[in-house]
């Protein structure tokens, strides 16, 4: 079953069980992924969703750190809650060891050299490992590995 399909099943799931904040947050999701749809006249793929999960993902986390900054808990526990329903839908993320073994192997085959080879390097390393890794983590990984 392809992670779109699954998606609209959690819906309908989530509307028998008259589950408000999950459904909530998946008619959300579908929304985004309705208007990338429209938006590039495509079908979309399991990578492409995955995609646009991930961005909704960071979108939350934002959110979240702007709600605690401005004292406001009950906003950052309903982004919270929104958080943990679009982790669902990720692949098994990699952790920091296999991200940075992963980036390693990638700067030895470009044959990178420094931080002028980041853009390279980053190109490389995003196709390979998008959707399975925090892109954030990637990035500082493949800053360590160029500036040594």
């Amino acid at each position: 079953m392809s992670l779109k399909a699954q998606i609209t099943e959690d819906m309908k799931t989530a509307m028998r069980a008259k589950d408000s904040a999950r459904l909530g947050t998946i008619r959300l999701l579908q929304a985004a992924m309705k208007q990338k749809e429209v938006d590039e006249r495509i079908e979309l793929d399991d990578a492409a969703v995955i995609a646009i999960v991930d961005k909704l993902i960071k979108q939350r986390k934002d959110s979240i750190a702007a709600f605690e900054a401005a004292n406001r808990a009950d906003l950052a526990d309903v982004e919270k809650a929104e958080l943990e329903v679009l982790k669902v839908y990720l692949p098994e993320r990699m952790d920091e060891a296999e991200i940075t073994a992963a980036v390693q192997a990638i700067v030895a085959e470009l044959g990178a050299s420094g931080p002028g080879d980041m853009g390279k390097v980053m190109g490389a390393v995003k196709a390979q490992l998008a959707g399975k890794a925090d892109m954030g983590l990637v990035s500082a990984a493949v800053k360590a590995a160029l500036s040594k």
